[in-house]
């Protein structure tokens, strides 16, 4: 395994400055609908809404908060637009990796004229409490990167948008920040968009995996891993590598219809507290073997946590250089099996649990098998 970590030379150096996930766009066959999931199931507050209520005719949107996480869960109203297309190839999905940045024309002449595709030129959105400047690039599959510039805003989201609130009780599960989203590419392009990500955005190359990392008696996979400069975007790019078995990166290729976001690692400081909750309130997560926890100490080292509390909730463990991480994920939470989260609290830790990649894909395949795609 390879591993690279950013100098303080090189975020001097920045070309693309980030300040961090602006937010995180799905296009989705019923808003409404999967905005009621979001908030029930993992604690996201409704914030904001357009539709036609606000003037806007063609879609719906609603806007989820909890913490430093974003999400816009997006409807169209029109069979044969762009959003619809998306809906009907792919599935529910993320459209947008929208990335918070100090200048958005400056982001997207840089990342232009370094080679990127661009998707929508600099626009400036106004109202009453001021502007918001956004500008599109394509990346993998039919995902995009909008650069959200809203220095000169104080409104709740951004123009075209109204405060909204639910009348549900909503209490958060004590999810923070986007740690890191992670892409699925088709064999052979996992090179390409890491190349993409070095040159175009000026991200640094933090760990490579490869099949002999990642893979099981039956299945495997490669993966990189590339992070700005200040490292708080980082997002794992994989591709399928050659098994005896279809691999969970060819199934989501296969459901998904191409490349795009596999899923989204969100972050907390109390993962025994996120997770109970999550249970409580109906979301399903990968199986792991009891048997997993047997060695763990010996494993892992000391660690804060109670085994048993571990084991009730069937979170995993690994440590590297720096500290330890827990982490579990949860199965697809669509029909389609593609998009899942990621559960994670760090102690220390900067990877991303390479010890635990055979007890996770295994559990993978055995979701795999019961659908019949492994």
């Amino acid at each position: 395994m390879n591993t690279k970590t950013a100098t303080a030379e090189t975020v001097a150096k920045d070309i693309l400055p980030l300040n961090g996930t602006d937010h995180i766009e799905f296009y989705v066959g019923n808003a409404k609908q999967a905005a009621h999931f979001y908030q029930t199931a993992f604690g996201f507050k409704l914030v904001a809404y357009a539709g036609p209520e606000t003037g806007v005719r063609d879609r719906a949107s609603y806007v989820l908060q909890q913490e430093k996480i974003r999400l816009v869960l997006t409807t169209s109203f029109d069979p044969n637009s762009e959003i619809s297309k998306h809906v009907h190839l792919h599935g529910d999905g993320v459209r947008v990796l929208a990335l918070w940045v100090d200048d958005a024309e400056e982001a997207f002449r840089g990342t232009v004229e370094r080679g990127a595709r661009p998707a929508q030129g600099p626009t400036t959105l106004t109202d009453e409490h001021g502007e918001v400047k956004t500008a599109s690039i394509h990346t993998y599959g039919e995902t995009i990167h909008t650069f959200v510039e809203r220095k000169n805003y104080n409104g709740v989201f951004m123009p075209g948008y109204v405060p909204k609130q639910s009348i549900l009780d909503i209490e958060p599960v004590g999810l923070k920040y986007v740690d890191h989203c992670v892409g699925n590419v088709e064999l052979g392009r996992m090179n390409e968009w890491v190349e993409f990500y070095e040159k175009v955005m000026g991200f640094n190359l933090l760990l490579t995996f490869d099949d002999k990392d990642i893979s099981t008696e039956y299945t495997a996979l490669m993966s990189k891993v590339v992070s700005n400069g200040n490292g708080y975007i980082k997002f794992p790019i994989n591709e399928p590598a050659a098994g005896k078995k279809k691999s969970q990166i060819d199934e989501y290729l296969e459901f998904y219809k191409g490349a795009g976001v596999q899923h989204i690692a969100v972050a907390t400081n109390d993962i025994l507290h996120t997770v109970s909750e999550l249970r409580r309130r109906g979301v399903e997560f990968l199986y792991v073997p009891e048997t997993y926890y047997d060695d763990l100490f010996e494993r892992i080292g000391k660690i804060d946590e109670d085994m048993e509390d571990l084991k009730k909730l069937n979170i995993l463990v690994d440590r590297d250089d720096e500290g330890y991480l827990l982490q579990i994920f949860t199965k697809p939470v669509e029909d389609r099996p593609t998009v899942f989260y990621e559960i994670i609290q760090r102690k220390g830790a900067k990877s991303f649990g390479k010890g635990n990649f055979k007890a996770l894909f295994e559990a993978i395949e055995r979701e795999q098998e019961l659908r019949g795609n492994l």
